[in-house]
């Protein structure tokens, strides 16, 4: 886990791919970020690596043989590398290559970005301190924290199959809805409407059935990091949680950003891992020197909410939180690996973990409504005048992530947007859905 520098990290190093080389381009010749992608006549997704603002098709320049994301994530480190570093020199200043891989660029804004690998297992994690007391004092104002939170990197399993790219609509959500205690429970749309700033943690290389993943070998599976919104619809949440946890409130959508930050490019933008002082330290199995020493991202984060009224004004919308995950996450990357797995769990190349909502210590840091309006009680004032307590159908909400570290060139995640839509006419004239 020991993070590598090389001459792929060089901040003077520059790009004949000129868009690159604008200081605030997310994707600059350090990032070399993967995805998947197709044109408008394509049926398959093909393996892209995003450049400035052109995507790279890596099976046409001849760095792999095949158009499987998976496979390629299954790679070990090393080999990982090589590719980083071929991608780098190909893409130089100067670089024999530039004739021959500008056939192979596409402009990112011509093509459809996909989910960037085949996903087949999701767990959503809470390694969101602050959220976790945040949300806890809304229930127990005493006691916000379950005793087992500094121990255990709490998470859920999560519904894969509704997990979408960044630019998809989705469908306001149906649900029981609880009102007053005597009454009965009624189906309908949630109310309450909620995103989350969450990363998404992908996993590379698989672990056997039965083999836990030890710290010191947990980041050797995991190929990147990407955006995450895990959208909550909060009353149907509070009626169905207990006691197994999230279901319906969850499963109806979730937005990942269409391209994987690899833990390569990440490396300049480490810091070391510690604990407040007076909490527990981790179990040896949660622990390592590397963990402690350089475990934490240093990765700043964003909300943008762009409602009907200021799409309609042009606008791309207002800033409403920001935070950072090395002040959120009380768990590591490579601790939600060991866990995940110390009882035996396979992980396989494509699943997903979501980190859970980082949010910050301070108010305006808040990773979710919930948190910025205390339950709604207190809706935001944007500075058009609208105001919001929970999302509304036309809302917009886009998270942008950003790492920067003096010495290094700044690098970026791109955005991860999608748009609330209201209940389709035709199922609510069903009468499914009691007003």
């Amino acid at each position: 886990m020991t993070p590598l520098l090389d001459d792929t990290h060089d901040p003077a190093l520059t790009s004949w791919v000129e868009s690159a080389n604008d200081p605030l381009a997310d994707f600059p010749i350090q990032n070399l970020p993967f995805g998947r992608y197709r044109q408008a006549d394509d049926l398959d997704w093909r393996i892209g690596v995003a450049i400035g603002e052109q995507v790279l098709d890596l099976r046409n320049i001849g760095l792999v043989h095949h158009a499987d994301m998976n496979r390629l994530m299954r790679s070990r480190p090393e080999t990982r590398r090589e590719l980083r570093q071929a991608l780098s020199v190909g893409l130089a200043h100067g670089s024999v290559q530039e004739k021959r891989w500008c056939e192979a660029l596409l402009p990112m804004a011509q093509v459809q970005l996909g989910l960037p690998c085949q996903i087949g297992d999701y767990t959503d994690f809470y390694v969101g301190i602050h959220h976790a007391t945040a949300v806890g004092r809304l229930f127990r104002p005493d006691d916000p924290l379950l005793p087992n939170y500094k121990w255990v990197p709490i998470g859920y399993h999560g519904r894969a199959s509704t997990i979408l790219p960044s630019g998809h609509s989705f469908v306001r959500p149906l649900g029981q809805l609880k009102g007053a205690p005597h009454e009965a429970p009624r189906l309908a749309p949630t109310q309450r409407l909620d995103f989350e700033l969450e990363l998404g943690v992908f996993i590379g290389r698989p672990n056997a059935l039965g083999q836990p993943v030890p710290m010191a070998e947990a980041e050797d599976h995991v190929f990147g990091l990407a955006l995450f919104n895990d959208w909550s619809a909060r009353d149907i949440q509070a009626w169905e949680y207990q006691p197994l946890g999230p279901f319906l409130s969850k499963n109806f959508a979730s937005t990942v950003s269409p391209w994987i930050v690899t833990m390569e490019a990440l490396a300049p933008f480490r810091r070391p891992f510690v604990r407040p002082p007076g909490d527990p330290q981790p179990l040896p199995y949660l622990d390592s020197p590397a963990n402690r020493d350089h475990g934490a991202f240093d990765i700043e984060l964003a909300v943008w909410l762009q409602t009907e009224a200021t799409r309609t004004a042009g606008s791309h919308g207002h800033c409403i939180s920001r935070s950072n995950f090395i002040e959120a996450a009380y768990w590591t990357v490579p601790q939600l690996v060991a866990h995940h797995t110390v009882n035996g769990c396979a992980l396989n190349d494509g699943d997903l973990f979501g980190t859970g909502t980082l949010s910050g210590p301070l108010p305006g840091q808040a990773g979710s409504l919930l948190e910025l309006t205390e339950g709604g009680k207190r809706p935001l004032t944007l500075p058009n005048g609208e105001t919001r307590a929970f999302l509304l159908d036309g809302d917009a909400i886009t998270l942008t992530g950003r790492c920067a570290q003096e010495g290094f060139r700044p690098i970026g995640f791109g955005d991860c947007r999608a748009t609330v839509q209201a209940m389709d006419g035709a199922v609510a004239a069903t009468g499914l859905a009691q007003r």
